[in-house]
C-alpha cells in the first residue's frame, strides 16, 4: 500500500501535505454555474482538494489552538478560532453579527465603533438560497457567491439590496416569519436536495411581505431598500463523488486524527468514506494533513 506523505518530503511533493495553523476552506467558483474548487488552508501552506477525491486522506490535530487574532495559545476555541478574551472583546464576534438587528451603535455601546462603520454602514444584499431547502440569508455585497459556497448552497439569488447591515437584518426578520434562515447541514450533506424556482419564490414573498417592507421603508428611507430586479438564479455544483448514506460527523475534539478517503467536498466540510468535517469549526487547530500518493 502506498504511503501518506511526510513532513519531510513536502519540497518533492507539493500540494499533498500540510501543516500548520487551520483556517476555513477556501472555496471559488472558476466560472458561473460552475463548479466549486476547494483548497485547504493550513499555516502559509495550501493544498488543493479537488484532485484528491477518491484518494485517501488523513487529517491529524498535534492538540494545540491558536486564536485565530491574536495567536495566543487557548485550551478551547471559541466564535470559530477566537481565545476567549478576543471572542468578548472583538466587535466581529458581538452577537449582532449574528443577529444584525440587535445593532446597539446608536446606543454608544458598540465594542469597537471604527470597525463598524468600515463593515457595518456598507450595502448589504438579502438573498434567497437552496441548501436544504429554501432558506434567507443576509451578506455583505462584495461576499458573494462567497456566502453561498460555505453554506454548500446549490442555487442562490439575490433579492434585495439594503445600506447597512442592520437593515439587512431587520429585512431578514420580516422574511424569517414565512422561510427559514437556517440550513439544515445534515441534508444539505445527504445530496438529496431538490432545486427550486427561486425567482417564483422571490416574487411570492415580495408579495406577501409587502406591507411590512413598506413599512420599514418608511422608518429608514425609501431609497433604502432596493429589490434587486435583473439578478438570475446560481447555480453550484461541488464536487462529490458519493454522498454519504449516513452522517457520522468527527469532532478534532474528542478524536484527533480523522482518515478516509475523500468522497466529497460540499460547503466548509470534507466528505470522507468514514464521516464528515466541519473544517471552519475548527479554525485554530495546528494540524497536519497529508493526501496518499497515487
Amino acid at each position: 500500500m502506498d504511503q501518506l506523505i511526510p513532513a519531510a518530503q513536502v519540497a518533492s511533493e507539493s500540494g499533498r501535505f500540510a501543516s500548520g495553523q487551520l483556517r476555513k476552506l477556501d472555496i471559488r467558483l472558476p466560472a458561473e454555474n460552475g463548479q466549486a474548487d476547494y483548497t485547504l488552508r493550513a499555516g502559509e501552506q495550501r493544498m488543493g482538494l479537488n484532485a484528491w477525491l477518491g484518494q485517501r486522506v488523513r487529517l491529524h490535530h498535534t492538540g494545540e489552538i491558536h486564536c485565530v487574532e491574536c495567536g495566543r495559545s487557548t485550551r478551547k476555541s471559541f466564535g470559530q478560532g477566537h481565545c476567549y478574551p478576543c471572542f468578548s472583546s472583538l466587535a466581529h464576534c458581538d452577537l449582532c453579527m449574528m443577529r444584525p438587528e440587535t445593532c446597539h451603535y446608536f446606543q454608544g455601546t458598540c465594542r469597537d465603533p471604527a470597525w463598524g462603520e468600515r463593515h457595518c454602514f456598507r450595502p448589504h444584499t438579502v438573498y434567497l438560497a437552496n441548501a436544504s431547502g429554501l432558506k434567507v440569508g443576509i451578506t455583505r455585497g462584495t461576499n458573494t457567491p462567497t456566502r453561498w459556497l460555505d453554506q454548500g448552497a446549490i442555487q442562490a439569488l439575490p433579492i434585495l439590496d439594503v445600506d447597512t447591515r442592520q437593515q439587512s437584518g431587520l429585512v431578514e426578520t420580516l422574511f424569517k416569519s414565512h422561510v427559514s434562515d437556517r440550513t439544515n447541514w445534515r441534508a444539505m450533506l445527504k445530496g438529496e436536495v431538490e432545486p427550486l424556482d427561486l425567482i417564483a419564490e422571490r416574487d411570492r414573498l415580495l408579495a406577501r411581505l409587502e406591507p411590512g417592507l413598506a413599512a420599514l421603508r418608511q422608518r429608514v428611507g425609501e431609497d433604502a431598500i432596493r429589490t434587486v430586479d435583473d439578478a438570475l438564479p446560481l447555480a453550484i455544483d461541488y464536487p462529490v463523488l458519493e454522498w454519504p448514506r449516513k452522517i457520522v460527523s468527527f469532532n478534532l475534539d474528542k478524536s484527533p486524527t480523522v482518515e478516509g478517503t475523500l468522497m466529497g467536498l460540499k460547503g466548509q466540510y470534507m466528505i470522507l468514506d468514514t464521516g464528515v468535517i466541519n473544517l471552519r469549526k475548527f479554525a485554530g487547530y495546528q494540524v497536519s494533513v497529508a493526501a496518499e500518493a497515487a
